[in-house]
């Protein structure tokens, strides 16, 4: 057996990643000294002596508050399932005979059911105690379903919920755009705001309105795009963007089968990473903890590093 004093010590403790998770919720000092019950200094003292034991900067002040750096997104990216692991070994230690555990379950955004159901199976193969349900017939609704008590948990990207439901952050995927490979977007190292402007974005009819909101405010600020083309069936999407119709905008889950010689996915200067967090009903609380550390780094991508 590997001795402790062998094995590799992390630099960061457990309240280093809560107060990190808590900053990039929040945006703020006040707020997440507010919602961590310290004192506004507690948590300034407290960022600066993890960026000095990673000696990187995690945040960065703008306008709209706290913005992640590049390191700090890569530590708020896998910080929660760190979290929800060790909940999940410290439960398995208390507990270790105990029986399946049931979860009901849905995403908001139908994007994650193209790898969730696979990644589900692979989970219920290895050694977690959880059975997932998934509930498709809520993905409209997750949040009215989740409060009558028609659902455990919910992956959600843009609904929040309220007391007494909870929720922590998750995971994110990233808003890549398809161009055929001959569209002029193709030769570009990566594209703009305004490089998209030129050309008509081609996005799901499924896709709720905040969802579009979102993205909207996300990428085009106040000067949104004027030329949409909206299809139901994501075949019909990618087609027209090999037509050269457009420019699709989709999920990279959702592009990644379709890129071949003919379509390229190209992603903006600073990459469009879509945050999903996992809500829950309190009684569900370890489940969805032990969930959300299974889960965490079973998500597909296109590209390796986040940037």
């Amino acid at each position: 057996m590997k001795r402790i004093a062998d094995a590799a010590r992390p630099s960061l403790e457990v309240r280093d990643l809560e107060l990190v998770l808590a900053l990039a919720d929040a945006k703020s000092t006040v707020r997440a000294a507010s919602r961590l019950h310290l004192t506004q200094s507690a948590v300034s003292r407290g960022l600066l002596n993890a960026e000095d034991k990673l000696g990187v900067s995690l945040f960065e002040r703008t306008a709209k508050g706290l913005t992640p750096t590049a390191a700090g997104a890569e530590l708020i990216a896998g910080a929660s399932a760190v979290l929800a692991q060790l909940v999940e070994l410290e439960e398995r230690a208390r507990t270790p005979d105990d029986p399946v555990v049931r979860v009901r379950m849905v995403c908001e955004c139908y994007t994650a059911y193209r790898w969730l159901p696979s990644a589900l199976v692979n989970l219920r193969r290895g050694s977690s105690r959880l059975e997932v349900e998934l509930s498709v017939e809520h993905t409209s609704a997750p949040v009215p379903a989740l409060e009558a008590g028609k659902l455990d948990v919910a992956l959600l990207t843009t609904s929040r919920v309220r007391a007494p439901m909870r929720e922590l952050p998750l995971f994110a995927d990233e808003i890549v755009f398809i161009v055929a490979a001959d569209h002029p977007l193709a030769r570009r190292a990566s594209i703009t705001a305004d490089d998209l402007r030129d050309y008509p974005l081609i996005s799901s009819t499924a896709t709720p309105e905040p969802e579009l909101r979102w993205f909207g405010a996300a990428v085009f600020g106040s000067r949104p795009p004027t030329s949409r083309l909206r299809f139901p069936l994501t075949e019909a999407i990618v087609d027209a963007a090999r037509a050269g119709m457009g420019v699709a905008v989709l999920s990279e889950w959702i592009a990644a089968p379709y890129l071949d010689s003919s379509l390229v996915a190209k992603r903006l200067r600073k990459p469009l990473l879509r945050p999903w967090r996992i809500a829950f009903r309190p009684e569900a609380a370890d489940r969805a903890r032990q969930l959300a550390a299974a889960l965490g780094g079973l998500a597909p991508r296109i590209y390796p590093q986040r940037a």
